[in-house]
């Protein structure tokens, strides 16, 4: 499972240099985390394979009554951190959370506990959230990723952000469609670091969209802004 690493690399390389991320802590994160969970068996997300799955981010328009429509009509939901909560609470049931644990660890927990697959993110500065958190969910529900090269079972999907990490995990398991909702790329809300952030959600997203030789609708009317110099040419 997961990108290919010598494709992935550049693109690690510039997301750590925009923000001064140290790869060595990513690389003693995802080696905790690799201590810490057990192999992912991916045959439980092979419902995946041929479906339109939503990819939920935690924006403020999630709550919007269309977006809403949009993840209930769905065949699958994937969801970021607590976009989780927010569809949920209005019986949205997500059938993959996908998390750095930086908000609500008590839905991982649930989650696990009940048997929807959680995909747990290891970075160089979440490693008490991960100590905390993956021991506590039974065996065999986390499916481990990274950032850096992979180790093992801990994979690399590709992605930056719980959101477009969700988006190119459901493309690798097979995802006919993507439908984004809840996304807000110029939310007004966000600090700088985070605004910097979704940007490199915006520029990967509209690689994999190359990839996937698709066109998604939350990049229409920005595609020419897009800055892709640090993108793989495919």
């Amino acid at each position: 499972m997961g990108v290919d690493w010598k494709r992935w690399e550049p693109v690690y390389e510039a997301i750590l240099s925009d923000f001064g991320y140290d790869r060595r802590a990513d690389e003693r994160a995802r080696d905790r985390l690799y201590e810490l969970s057990s192999p992912f068996d991916e045959g439980r997300l092979s419902f995946v394979a041929g479906a339109t799955v939503a990819i939920a981010g935690a924006g403020p328009s999630l709550t919007d009554a269309d977006e809403l429509e949009r993840a209930a009509a769905a065949d699958v939901v994937f969801a970021a951190s607590t976009a989780v909560d927010e569809l949920e609470a209005r019986g949205i049931r997500v059938d993959c959370m996908v998390t750095d644990l930086d908000k609500n660890p008590e839905t991982v927990e649930r989650l696990a506990g009940r048997g929807t697959p959680v995909a747990v993110h290891a970075h160089g500065d979440n490693v008490p959230a991960v100590e905390r958190v993956v021991p506590s969910c039974p065996s065999g529900s986390i499916l481990p990723t990274t950032q850096a090269e992979p180790r093992g079972h801990v994979v690399n999907v590709g992605g930056f952000t719980d959101g477009d990490r969700a988006a190119f995990l459901a493309d690798h398991l097979g995802a006919d469609a993507l439908a984004f909702v809840g996304w807000d790329l110029d939310d007004p809300t966000v600090d700088a670091e985070k605004a910097r952030k979704l940007g490199w959600a915006e520029r990967l997203l509209f690689w994999l969209e190359h990839r996937r030789d698709d066109r998604f609708a939350i990049l229409d009317g920005r595609r020419e802004e897009i800055d892709a110099s640090a993108l793989p040419t495919e």
